[in-house]
């Protein structure tokens, strides 16, 4: 299952479009991810990361389209990518874990929020029962909008830095 490009509009009124993304996606993936900050790499990857290598693009890109899905947002189509989403679910497609980066000159317009929009829809039409987001503490803004979005969060289980966020999801009509 996987959608087709798909036009998206913020609360602020900014227009950009998602597409799921393809396997000649890897160099426009490694410029956009030169373009997201040092903290915010931080807290999408976990871990203190300079660049994104070869092999984690490949992993965003190489998705199998049942149990994992990557998404890539643009200002317009064949620009350049100003948002990057995934969807990781469990085998039994019962839990999904998502993932979202944005293009710094692109934060505080809404993308995020429409981009994780995007992404629930598409776990719900799926049938994935819960979300979560494995969040840095101190990633107050993601926090936020997840809460704003539904989540509850918790403690992550062995690791007091961590909090996991957690959404029930509608079954698909």
């Amino acid at each position: 299952m996987t959608h087709g490009t798909r036009q998206k509009t913020t609360h602020s009124g900014f227009t950009f479009q998602v597409r799921p993304v393809r396997q000649d996606d890897e160099a426009a993936l490694a410029e956009f991810f030169r373009h997201v900050t040092p903290e915010d790499l931080r807290f999408r990857f976990l871990g203190s990361l300079k660049q994104v290598d070869h092999d984690r693009l490949q992993a965003m890109i190489d998705v199998d389209h049942n149990r994992t899905e990557s998404f890539i947002a643009c200002e317009q189509a064949g620009g350049p990518i100003i948002g990057a989403g995934m969807l990781a679910c469990d085998t039994a497609l019962k839990t999904g874990e998502v993932a979202i980066s944005i293009h710094s000159d692109y934060k505080n317009r809404g993308i995020a929020w429409e981009l994780l929009g995007h992404i629930t829809e598409f776990a719900e039409a799926k049938g994935v029962k819960r979300l979560q987001s494995i969040e840095d503490r101190s990633n107050q803004a993601a926090i936020r909008l997840e809460k704003e979005m539904g989540f509850s969060a918790r403690p992550y289980a062995g690791d007091s830095t961590l909090a996991l966020l957690e959404k029930t999801l509608s079954p698909a009509a």
